[in-house]
């Protein structure tokens, strides 16, 4: 595999699904190696995958192929033409690397606050992608099974689906703890990821002391892995991974205690760092949970955050990941919170505003990107009742920059030339394109509506799923296909491949 008969002369001529099979190859026996717990075994493949040109060329094309393909580190550079992403492949070299300092900004928080972001250069983007690939299958391997937060096939839809799951039976836990780690990129212990982080200790040494440039100004990093990193989500999911353990050994599902049976009922979802813990009473969220989750934390210098972690009974409701799940006289629903309905038309008032003077397919083409990808994050709780409502107000800051648009114009004017009855609608924000149907009449740009979007149940995806393991991959076929389609493949009369 690391053979140079599998280098291309030129970036177009790569053979990506080669590269793809050799890597997936690799990652399965890592796989095999950390469940028979072979460590020997997983550093000896880890190291042919790091040093293979398969896995060099799939960790340039991720960092070229991505969003932030186009902002630079501190070193100002940028692998745009085929030829530096070549050259690129080649520079990925273990021997005498040495990381560059990260570009820090300062990125708005819903609170108010500012969150620091560091942004590494192209190089040592690449080479976090790289030692991505041979860490990844590692972290599956040994993960918590509820942990959802930056894991593929994992999303946040099963991880709210999980939390309907643990809650919505007439016998299920009354009482949750929502807990939150403040600073959790920021404060991670570098000792505790180096003794229990299994990769080249020496890269990841460099990466954790490389250090930040802020004004001009070099700081150096004693703590923490910086947001920004690819590799950072993985390095604190890795930190965090052992807590569920820890509590299903403490809170056994039933046990003996005072010469009765005891059901604790205490349940684990995490998404990165946040995650809630269920039980069957306030008393023991506060005197016994918290204690033992605050000390799992200390051993690796985090602690919990005072402003947002509460404990809550299910009866008044909690948010977790812009949902609020809540019972209602007994039923447990599952809404679009209040904060993040806000924040999302806040969001569309600003996009309005900002473009007063603009056409209606222009208008139309920046909203429904935003009003789909709101809709499609909340298509699988019961979000008709809000999504209806949050059409209205859209359509109330549309019919306001109608009239301001056109104020010389009547409302039946108005109504007529921007809300034109289309598709079944009364009223639909519309504007007429330069194209033409068949029989000469105008197309038309509609608006997005949330209400349109059809409400769907969420199938949440197997604790034990492991993407890198061959023995999942007939699952994972057969979840894409039902994803894509809404009906797995022998509804559709497709024979199991």
């Amino acid at each position: 595999m690391c053979a140079s008969s599998g280098k291309a002369a030129h970036w177009d001529q790569v053979d990506w699904p080669k590269c793809e099979r050799q890597v997936r190859r690799l990652q399965a026996r890592i796989v095999k190696a950390t469940r028979e717990g072979r460590w020997g075994k997983v550093k000896t493949l880890q190291r042919l995958l790091t040093c293979s040109f398969s896995g060099k060329a799939l960790a340039v094309k991720r960092v070229t192929g991505n969003q932030g393909r186009r902002t630079p580190g501190v070193d100002n550079v940028s692998w745009t033409t085929p030829a530096g992403k070549l050259t690129a492949i080649g520079s990925l070299q273990r021997r005498g690397y040495r990381p560059l300092p990260l570009r820090r900004v300062l990125i708005p928080k819903a609170n108010g606050k500012q969150r620091p972001l560091g942004i590494p250069t192209m190089k040592d983007r690449a080479m976090q992608a790289l030692y991505l690939l041979a860490l990844e299958p590692i972290a599956e391997t040994t993960a918590d099974p509820n942990s959802y937060g930056f894991r593929p096939k994992r999303s946040t839809a099963d991880a709210l689906q999980q939390c309907f799951n643990v809650l919505c039976r007439g016998c299920s836990p009354q009482w949750v703890l929502e807990g939150d780690i403040k600073g959790c990129f920021d404060h991670i212990s570098h000792s505790w990821l180096r003794d229990h982080v299994l990769t080249d200790q020496v890269v990841l040494q460099k990466w954790l002391k490389a250090g930040y440039l802020e004004n001009r100004t070099l700081f150096p990093t004693e703590a923490g892995t910086p947001q920004g990193g690819i590799i950072s989500p993985t390095l604190a999911n890795l930190t965090l991974d052992g807590l569920e353990t820890l509590l299903s050994k403490h809170f056994p599902r039933e046990k003996w205690k005072d010469g009765k049976l005891w059901r604790p009922k205490v349940n684990l979802v995490r998404y990165a760092d946040d995650f809630i813990i269920t039980g069957d009473s306030k008393e023991l969220l506060e005197s016994e949970v918290r204690p033992l989750v605050e000390q799992f934390l200390k051993d690796r210098e985090l602690t919990l955050s005072a402003d947002k972690t509460r404990i809550t009974h299910i009866d008044e409701g909690f948010d977790f990941l812009g949902q609020n799940l809540r019972k209602y006289d007994g039923k447990p629903l599952v809404k679009p919170s209040k904060k993040n309905t806000h924040a999302f038309l806040e969001k569309v008032r600003g996009i309005i505003e900002a473009n007063a003077a603009v056409s209606q397919t222009v208008l139309i083409g920046l909203l429904n990107p935003v009003i789909r990808g709101w809709a499609n994050y909340h298509q699988h709780c019961a979000a008709k009742e809000t999504f209806n409502r949050v059409d209205h107000e859209i359509w109330r800051a549309l019919w306001r920059w109608a009239r301001r648009r056109h104020p010389k114009k009547s409302r039946d004017w108005v109504k007529k030339h921007c809300f034109p009855a289309l598709s079944n609608r009364a009223w639909t924000f519309a504007g007429k394109t330069d194209q033409q149907t068949p029989d000469g009449k105008p197309v038309w740009l509609c608006l997005a509506y949330a209400g349109e979007t059809k409400i769907r149940r969420h199938v949440k995806i197997r604790q034990d799923a492991n993407p890198f393991d061959p023995q999942w991959r007939p699952y994972f076929v057969e979840r894409a296909f039902r994803k894509k389609f809404g009906i797995t493949r022998q509804q559709a009369g497709i024979k199991p491949s």
